[in-house]
């Protein structure tokens, strides 16, 4: 006769370890599956908005180097098929002590997953042909 160990089975899984089994992973993989979604979701967003302050940075490039800007409203989209938008608005800063200074707050706008995102960033500009005096 042989001693049969009791880690030494050869019937295999009892029909409640595999129910345990199955309720266990039933309440694991919903969660599991929507870190992962959510981290994907998350990973999106960070790329659009890395994206959208390059061209943010760019297009405010663009607007500094043409000078003195003039007063009012632009928009327009980034290339033919893009989901980005920008629109900037030139504002004369009106002062006493200051003339000739403007301010120009840019923005880009896109959308992800079917809601409207978007960054902002202003700046200023003095004409550079006004000689300013100083009072003492």
């Amino acid at each position: 006769m042989t001693k049969r160990s009791i880690f030494c089975r050869e019937d295999g899984f009892t029909f409640a370890e595999i129910l345990v089994t199955i309720a266990i992973m039933a309440a694991v993989l919903p969660a599991l599956l929507k870190v992962f979604s959510d981290t994907s979701r998350h990973v999106s967003l960070a790329d659009n908005r890395m994206t959208a302050l390059y061209l943010l940075k760019y297009q405010m490039a663009q607007i500094e180097m043409q000078g003195y800007p003039e007063v009012g409203q632009q928009s327009d989209v980034f290339g033919g098929d893009s989901i980005y938008q920008w629109q900037s608005v030139v504002s004369d800063i009106e002062s006493d002590e200051i003339i000739g200074l403007r301010r120009i707050e840019l923005t880009i706008a896109w959308e992800h997953l079917g809601r409207p995102q978007s960054i902002s960033m202003y700046t200023y500009i003095a004409n550079r042909e006004i000689q300013q005096t100083q009072s003492q």
